[in-house]
């Protein structure tokens, strides 16, 4: 518990002084995000030098860069970053159209120097410098609001998912919508939290082959990369980058995986439609021909359930994060649902409160199911429901989510006896499959202050929506009159 607590706050102060000097470069114009990719940047070439690989080519590396006065340092960092893209592998990845955004030599040569130059990175632990890392992330996520930071999703949840479906060793797990990878990161603790007597051959696989990410956004898998390289997952072949930065949706999966853990976007609708044959649209380019899709849509969330029932092995697992339209919309989202409960094993649903996200006001849910072993498995013979959400609220800044939140949801969810209460109640499979529409937005009459007060819990969920609004602007005018 002390190491535990050490390392905790060893990462803080790691994370609290690089976050300062952001703001002496929020003078220069850098934003909260451009600040996270340069320190991606440096921390990479710092931790290759300190390594003493020929990873990076030494007119490239970190040792020239910092021997160099402040003008002479600028103008080659600036020289470098588009050179070290163009070497494909891991350094493609992390510096993939790279550019030094940072305009005054001085606190250019003063973060190379004094700020990241003082620590031996490579001897940090894992834990530690994987840890401020992640802090980092996430300050970056609350501080911004906006992009990949509106649905960074919390991490007691992640581990609380993770713990549900129990990744094992030996198999891989897969986002393929990973953000900053905090789902895949979890899944690797958990096995070697799990697993403290690996074999070397083990602790190789976990490292290189266990944990398969993909992401969309170039600057997003950047940040995924480096965060899984401070954990220690990745290795230095072209078949053991951890983060592929490709469209998850474009092509059948080339290999199929044991488990996948994601939270996708949340975006309605898409530009391209993702088809089983031959485009009727006018615009082919906007098509992309999926024939194992059950069915066409620019749905992004339908075509993400589709593509992870494609991932999976017969016999893996799976747990999705979707809003609530997937679970009652109709149209192409009733179809897609039917096709996941008749040919899968769909189980559990956690129901979500508002206020887990950056973005106010989302309602979300996760879904647990399994793929059978043979096509004739069938469906479950019952789905089980959480209901985190009646007269549950939470805030990102007052009363955020806590481990504690989700301890019965977990307990209950790997009991073999999942009787009914309050929060949770078993619907038998064969009557979602008789309602014309099979919706999985499955409720129940709470009993309890919400049922007691009716809309008393309503209100003071909006009432909190309201005041997180009121304090995101209030943050906004403060710093435009900075």
């Amino acid at each position: 518990m002390v190491g535990t607590q050490q390392r905790a706050d060893g990462a803080q102060n790691i994370v609290r002084r690089l976050w300062q000097y952001c703001n002496i470069l929020r003078d220069d114009g850098l934003s909260y995000p451009d600040y996270v990719e340069q320190l991606t940047y440096l921390l990479f070439l710092k931790m290759a030098d300190e390594q003493a690989g020929e990873m990076v080519p030494k007119e490239l590396s970190w040792g020239v860069l910092a021997s160099l006065d402040a003008v002479e340092m600028h103008a080659h960092y600036t020289r470098i970053l588009p050179a070290l893209g163009e070497l494909g592998g891991m350094l493609g990845l992390i510096f993939g159209n790279a550019k030094n955004k940072i305009r005054d030599p001085a606190k250019l040569r003063l973060l190379i120097v004094d700020l990241i130059g003082q620590t031996e990175w490579t001897g940090l632990s894992d834990d530690l410098k994987g840890d401020a890392y992640e802090g980092l992330l996430e300050k970056n996520a609350r501080d911004t609001k906006s992009g990949a930071g509106q649905y960074f999703t919390p991490r007691p949840l992640i581990e609380a998912v993770v713990a549900c479906v129990d990744p094992r060793l030996g198999e891989v797990i897969c986002d393929p919508a990973c953000g900053t990878a905090g789902f895949l990161l979890a899944a690797h603790d958990y096995l070697r939290e799990n697993n403290p007597e690996m074999t070397p051959r083990q602790r190789k696989q976990l490292a290189t082959k266990a944990i398969r990410g993909v992401e969309l956004v170039e600057e997003v898998a950047r940040l995924a990369t480096m965060n899984l390289l401070l954990h220690g997952v990745g290795g230095n072949a072209e078949d053991e980058l951890p983060i592929a930065c490709e469209d998850s949706l474009k092509a059948p999966p080339k290999m199929q995986v044991d488990v996948v853990l994601t939270n996708p976007p949340f975006g309605i609708k898409g530009s391209v439609t993702y088809s089983q044959g031959k485009s009727s649209r006018v615009d082919d380019s906007l098509t992309i021909v999926r024939p194992d899709f059950w069915v066409q849509t620019a749905n992004k969330q339908l075509n993400f359930m589709q593509h992870i029932v494609a991932l999976l092995k017969p016999g893996g697992r799976a747990a999705v994060v979707v809003p609530d339209n997937v679970l009652f919309e109709t149209g192409a989202a009733a179809s897609v649902r039917r096709r996941l409960v008749e040919t899968c094993r769909l189980h559990t649903i956690l129901r979500l409160p508002p206020g887990l996200f950056y973005a106010a006001g989302v309602k979300s849910n996760v879904v647990f199911f399994d793929k059978p072993v043979r096509a004739s498995g069938g469906p479950a013979e019952s789905i089980w429901v959480y209901d985190l959400r009646s007269d549950k609220r939470f805030s990102l800044r007052t009363k955020p989510l806590q481990a504690e939140d989700l301890r019965e949801f977990v307990t209950l969810f790997k009991s073999d006896h999942r009787e009914s209460g309050d929060r949770h109640r078993q619907f038998a499979t064969s009557h979602v499959l008789a309602n014309a529409d099979c919706r999985l937005d499955l409720t129940w009459s709470a009993t309890g202050a919400a049922q007691r007060t009716p809309g008393l819990a309503r209100l003071d969920e909006l009432s909190e929506l309201v005041a997180d609004d009121l304090r995101r602007a209030l943050e906004l005018i403060t710093k435009a009159k900075a």
